[in-house]
């Protein structure tokens, strides 16, 4: 009787164990999931914080640009903007952030570029010289009329699920090269690489130096992207001291880039301060933390303008916005 209690005991004890560890296991699985919301929550609002923190600052540049060179707060030497400043860099109680100013004159036509500059860009992006011509190829094919009917591109693309036809006409969004033959995404949005010493750097893509407002001739030697410059006829040596001399100090005037592109040097004429009315302003914000340090996560808006030179209502209109 004695030995039949001791076992009931201690199959009760065992149960109680057993119990204990499958409710712990359930307060623990509970505890993650509120703690897994919690931080989800948390980054949802920083996320939403951080987007109006971006949009405002895109809001305080656009007034910015319209003051121009008037004196901010009365005091003549500090200006609201002045012409080829290419990033203004706000700081707010919450945060801060940087709106970068990018002509779209500092990008190549994609619909007016001829094709061998379509392919020194191409292949100053990295493109295998093979692919590098077939993309060409299909992106003079897709812009150009087809008066035979079906293209070779045409017949390719008509295999495909889902099929379509090349527009056979001038490209209305830069995006439509994602659908040319050869094209791949690392190609158009850029990628990851390692350099030498095996360290990431960024690759530009194509998007970076194309624009369906770009740019059939010179384009802007304050924002065209380095292997832009490159593809265009520009020697490294030129490229560098271009790049180190913008971000010190913007050019201002045909002028002041002379000396770094004489007559007669590779790449003369391609390179201009300024130009056109088509702009894109990108705006990256970050939250400030209670402790004063900087959030790891960031927020960008950007948005396509155009601002009309002649008295026009509105002044400034909006042809693409981007909420991230």
């Amino acid at each position: 009787m004695g030995m039949k209690t001791r076992s009931q005991r201690g199959s009760a004890l065992l149960a109680v164990l057993w119990l204990s560890a499958a409710l712990s296991a359930i307060a623990y699985s509970l505890a993650t999931s509120v703690r897994g919301e919690i931080e989800r929550t948390s980054t949802l609002s920083d996320s939403v914080r951080s987007y109006f923190l971006a949009t405002g600052a895109f809001e305080r540049a656009l007034f910015y640009i319209e003051m121009g060179p008037a004196p901010r707060g009365g005091d003549p030497s500090r200006r609201y903007f002045d012409p080829g400043t290419t990033r203004l860099n706000f700081e707010f109680a919450s945060g801060v952030a940087t709106v970068e100013i990018i002509p779209e004159a500092s990008k190549l036509s994609i619909n007016q570029s001829k094709p061998e500059d379509l392919l020194r860009l191409l292949q100053q992006l990295g493109v295998d010289p093979g692919r590098a011509q077939e993309i060409v190829a299909a992106i003079v094919d897709w812009r150009s009329p087809a008066p035979g009917g079906l293209s070779m591109f045409d017949q390719h693309y008509l295999s495909l699920l889902p099929s379509f036809r090349a527009r056979h006409a001038s490209m209305e969004e830069v995006e439509e090269l994602l659908l040319v033959k050869g094209m791949t995404p690392d190609i158009f949005y850029g990628s990851v690489i390692r350099d030498e010493q095996g360290r990431l750097q960024p690759r530009a893509g194509l998007r970076d130096c194309v624009s369906v407002y770009g740019s059939a001739g010179a384009v802007d030697a304050n924002t065209a992207h380095p292997a832009l410059m490159a593809a265009l006829g520009v020697t490294p040596g030129a490229v560098a001291a271009i790049v180190q001399r913008r971000h010190a100090i913007p050019f201002r005037s045909a002028e002041e880039l002379a000396p770094f592109m004489p007559p007669g040097s590779p790449g003369a004429g391609r390179l201009t301060v300024g130009g056109g009315t088509i702009y894109t302003l990108r705006s990256t914000a970050q939250l400030r933390s209670p402790n004063g340090t900087l959030s790891d996560l960031t927020r960008t808006v950007s948005g396509m303008l155009k601002f009309h030179r002649v008295a026009h209502n509105p002044p400034i209109q909006v042809l693409r916005w981007y909420d991230n």
